[in-house]
């Protein structure tokens, strides 16, 4: 069994946490919305990872109407791009300085607060997706000038990178970085050195897309026929053997599945109970790494 509890930012966290990007699927269904947060913060989920762009705002006031003071719910959010409503793509990038703290005020509007806990910087530079095109092309330095002035000013308490390279990670250093965010999972591991890195670090490493397949052709772990062998033998579900894994191949990771279902929330939350002996998690850490390279614009 692994260890239940990891470090984040100035937190001892539950290891397993929630993504709150799936709960825009329940947007007619507010109430449904808010008990599902309400569950997890019953369950022991004590980390939300959130955007403004997640279902236009949507994401951001159930958090606000659902979470408590006293629920003790450490918030991570992120900025880099904004919602696009009308767009083929429903975000657009917003990377200069000055669109990063217009996207920290939203947020802080958003969500009812006067300081976010962590906020990602997303630089969409690896993992499936967008990437920066003409003046959205911005030196690191520049917005981690204005994301450290930011949490001098006490709107933020402190800085994450996502969708980074390992070079990135190692300038950003001194900045005070908690926690990287990058697409990451059993059937993507790229990242193994910068994930060496953030442990010397005691930087928390949250992968997102942990399961895989976030745009058609890209490898699933569900897909994996040794992942559907062990999840077999141990009577789980293969996407519970895709997240436990992670847990148990390195201390520093924190999960954050989403979901809109309050069934596979419970069974999310039960991963870090999941034991592997020797020979399964043998076969699952040799299964091949594939790209998940593969940019939408």
């Amino acid at each position: 069994m692994t260890t239940t509890t990891a470090a984040f930012a100035t937190r001892t966290v539950f290891r397993i946490g929630y993504g709150a990007l799936q709960l825009a699927r329940l947007q007619d269904r507010r109430s449904e919305a808010v008990a599902l947060l309400r569950r997890a913060a019953e369950l022991g989920v004590d980390h939300v990872d959130t955007a403004e762009f997640y279902g236009f705002g949507f994401a951001n006031d159930v958090i606000r109407q659902a979470l408590r003071p006293e629920d003790g719910v450490l918030v991570v959010t992120k900025v880099g791009a904004d919602p696009n409503p009308s767009g083929q793509v429903p975000l657009r990038l917003a990377q200069r300085p000055e669109q990063l703290r217009a996207s920290v005020e939203d947020n802080l509007r958003s969500l009812g607060v006067d300081r976010l806990d962590v906020v990602n910087l997303r630089r969409l530079e690896t993992g499936p997706g967008l990437r920066p095109e003409g003046d959205q092309v911005v030196e690191l330095d520049d917005q981690l000038a204005v994301m450290t002035a930011l949490r001098d000013e006490g709107k933020i308490g402190a800085i994450g990178l996502s969708s980074v390279s390992l070079d990135v990670l190692r300038r950003a250093l001194p900045a005070g970085v908690v926690c990287v965010q990058n697409a990451y999972s059993l059937v993507s591991r790229a990242d193994e050195e910068m994930l060496r890195l953030c442990v010397s670090e005691g930087i928390a490493w949250v992968p997102f897309f942990p399961l895989g397949g976030a745009f058609p052709g890209l490898p699933k772990v569900t897909d994996e026929p040794t992942v559907l062998a062990v999840a077999e033998s141990l009577g789980i579900t293969p996407s519970q053997v895709g997240l436990a894994w992670l847990l148990h191949h390195a201390p520093n990771v924190l999960l954050i599945p989403g979901t809109a279902d309050a069934a596979h929330l419970e069974a999310n939350v039960t991963v870090g109970e999941i034991t592997f002996d020797a020979a399964a998690l043998a076969a699952l850490d040799g299964i091949e790494s594939r790209s998940d390279e593969v940019p939408i614009g």
